[in-house]
């Protein structure tokens, strides 16, 4: 069976956000899924807000997108929705890649046919999936794009995890990880990268081999870091943390469509099979350090500090930014750079003061709401 890739305009972009939903007595996740959706389906809103796999965790999705400013401005609606009517039902919410003392073992499948059949397929690990990402959607015009597109934006990967990265405490410690959220993703079999075929035609033989072996049923069966979408006409990175706040969260999907316009108009280089002989590592410290990571730039055979390549590359993004009407996000991204403070950072610099992770998760429903974090 062909897939047929539906085309959509370049550099149009959409975020998935994935949230906690948690309890205002002791800052635990708390299963009330169920109980929010049915609320808030009683009210026009913005976007999209749907169940996760498990009962404490709902998904926020925007429309089609073609400038930074609109996008926020539908986060901050989407979020209010969200925040208002979780507080008709004492509930709270917050962004971050994982809670910080929450047991998987607590955690209850939302009563949907696919996650039940996830649960089952995949055991504990489908509990242990409840974590929260951000994944970001760029437009592309066919699926040949898609397949370049997407290759090119293999390298800059790591920019993305150590840029969100939000998720230092799991299980009630810290980890050492800036993020650890992307170990949970690891566990699954077909996680990673995907193969390095030349263009729509060899994916699709690709995808018909791996249908035929009955690895797979459909495109949602593949947990790549960054994936194609023909459904959609788009590529999907999903890699990065939920952030603590929309803002981030719109300023991330604006350096993703800045990367891509650069990426697809100025055709740097040809893909690389060398990109993803150094993915592993990259990825790795990226999750480990975050902003103090290391990063081998394949290209170059060299090594360097991922700092100072996120900086390089968003000078050569910034005309690219102008004329998308995003500087401000990729200014906000520099910012982030220069001070080298993640959301992991403040996350743990919060724990410093407080010495209470209930403390901790207080203050990033806080930031969620718009009400704090500096």
């Amino acid at each position: 069976m062909t897939l047929e890739f539906s085309r959509s305009a370049p550099f149009t972009m959409g975020v998935e956000l994935e949230l906690m939903i948690l309890s205002t007595h002791d800052w635990n996740l708390i299963r009330g899924a169920g109980d929010l959706l049915a609320l808030i389906e009683r009210e026009k809103h913005a976007g999209d807000i749907k169940p996760e796999i498990t009962e404490s965790m709902i998904e926020i999705s925007t429309g089609v997108n073609t400038d930074y400013l609109t996008m926020l401005a539908e986060l901050k609606a989407i979020r209010d929705t969200v925040v208002g009517n979780a507080q008709r039902l004492n509930l709270a919410i917050a962004g971050g890649g994982a809670h910080p003392f929450q047991h998987w073992s607590e955690q209850r499948i939302f009563p949907k046919e696919r996650f039940f059949h996830l649960h089952e397929m995949y055991g504990y690990l489908a509990k242990q999936f409840t974590v929260f990402g951000q994944h970001i959607h760029v437009g592309v015009s066919s699926g040949d794009d898609a397949i370049y597109l997407l290759h090119m934006m293999s390298r800059y990967i790591s920019h993305f995890i150590a840029l969100s990265a939000s998720s230092p405490f799991s299980q009630g410690m810290d980890t050492a990880f800036d993020s650890s959220r992307l170990n949970n993703i690891n566990a699954f079999p077909l996680s990673g990268t995907m193969p390095f075929v030349a263009d729509w035609n060899e994916f699709n033989a690709y995808f018909d081999t791996m249908r035929d072996l009955n690895v797979v049923e459909s495109m949602k069966d593949f947990y790549w870091d960054i994936r194609p979408k023909p459904e959609f006409g788009t590529i999907e990175i999903r890699v990065c943390d939920t952030p603590l706040t929309v803002e981030k969260a719109a300023a991330l999907a604006a350096y993703a469509q800045a990367l891509a316009r650069h990426l697809m108009l100025d055709r740097p280089s040809a893909p690389s099979l060398d990109v993803y002989r150094v993915y592993s590592f990259n990825r790795f410290t990226a999750c480990r350090y975050g902003l103090d990571a290391g990063f081998i730039d394949a290209g170059t055979r060299t090594r360097r500090a991922l700092r100072e390549d996120i900086a390089e590359t968003l000078l050569r993004l910034a005309p690219h930014a102008e004329a998308l009407g995003s500087s401000a996000a990729l200014a906000e991204i520099g910012r982030m750079v220069e001070s080298g403070r993640n959301d992991s950072a403040w996350l743990r610099e919060s724990f410093e003061k407080n010495r209470a992770l209930g403390d901790v998760v207080r203050l990033q429903s806080e930031a969620w709401s718009a009400k704090g974090k500096d």
